[in-house]
């Protein structure tokens, strides 16, 4: 019982210190609503400017139209992964050269262009004839590609700044010094804090995320449930990060350094602004390892692609086991003090 009062006396305090800070606040919530707002009118217009095309069964021999300049060529072994990217115009043409078909989306106008840009090539591997195979679906706007990543940026910043920043601050200002001259163990006060973060990140993505669903109306095939649970263990992966980064550090100086160093890698390599697919293996492999990639591909998977938990198990695995690691080095590493006293 005097557990649960003194968790819930630190919980109150951090909350109420948050909402309190209202410049804090209004652009927690005012930052990613206006990235969407500028996608949205940047990306309004007709879509790229390059050309994306499946492959299914690479030919040995030299294809001609593989040589294409200015097109971009994915290879895929799952058929109806890359059929569902034709349906939603994520690709424009998707061609089979073992059985002499190919796909296209009658409305995409990339495709129609891609096309004729394969029928053109009348050299193409024994001048083979192609079939043509139609697809059609929805198509999928840029904002509601990036909306994902725009969201996961968001919780990262939140997550890990929210606890870093804070938990040196309350140790420079000899906060945290006085608390351990309390009864409030460690445990009390990192479990307090997490649950207050974790709090403010889902009630603000929340928010943040109906307010422009009215809007802008985004493409959403799977569980609204699913996603709320993915963006838990998400921003608990990242709390847990931020806490390990603020464990023993006095310096709010060393502190920005050390989060800046965490957070720009994941921002740039966990497919926030960009699809790592056909990106060198080496990328793929580093950015397998930061818990933004599978927030982000976890989150985008049940949108546009009507993913389930059980479909995303690798994700959610991924996900539990950070958050298990990163908390485990963190209560250990932590000191009320810093420096390792």
């Amino acid at each position: 019982m005097l557990f649960f009062k003194r968790f819930y006396a630190i919980l109150k305090a951090r909350n109420l210190e948050f909402f309190r800070d209202r410049a804090s606040l209004g652009w927690s919530i005012v930052f990613p609503v206006l990235l969407l707002v500028g996608f949205a009118i940047v990306f309004s217009g007709d879509g790229k400017d390059m050309y994306k095309v499946g492959v299914l069964n690479t030919p040995d021999k030299e294809a001609t139209f593989l040589q294409t300049k200015y097109i971009e060529f994915v290879d895929y072994q799952d058929t109806e992964l890359a059929l569902g990217k034709i349906r939603q115009h994520k690709l424009d043409l998707l061609v089979d050269y073992r059985l002499g078909l190919y796909w296209i989306n009658d409305t995409s106008p990339n495709g129609y262009m891609a096309e004729r840009l394969l029928l053109s090539e009348q050299n193409d591997i024994a001048k083979k004839e192609w079939v043509k195979q139609t697809v059609t679906g929805k198509q999928i706007r840029y904002i509601d590609w990036v909306l994902p990543g725009i969201l996961g940026m968001n919780m990262m910043f939140s997550c890990l700044f929210g606890v870093g920043y804070v938990i040196v601050r309350y140790r420079k200002s000899m906060v945290l010094k006085r608390l351990n001259a309390t009864p409030v163990s460690a445990f009390e006060f990192l479990t307090a804090q997490i649950v207050s973060r974790l709090f403010i990140v889902m009630c603000l993505s929340s928010v943040i995320f109906i307010g422009c669903d009215l809007i802008f109306d985004f493409y959403m095939l799977g569980s609204y449930f699913d996603l709320f649970i993915i963006a838990i263990l998400g921003a608990m992966s990242l709390i847990s990060l931020g806490l390990i980064i603020a464990a023993r550090s006095q310096s709010e100086e060393l502190t920005g350094g050390l989060l800046n160093m965490a957070s720009w890698p994941m921002m740039i390599f966990s497919g926030v602004w960009f699809s790592l697919e056909g990106s060198p293996e080496l990328i793929q492999q580093m950015a397998y390892w930061l818990p933004l990639t599978h927030l982000v591909e976890g989150a985008r998977s049940i949108m546009t692609e009507g993913a389930n938990l059980y479909d995303l198990r690798e994700h959610i695995l991924v996900m539990l086991v950070m958050t298990g690691v990163f908390l485990g080095l963190g209560t250990l590493m932590f000191r009320w003090d810093g420096d390792g006293r």
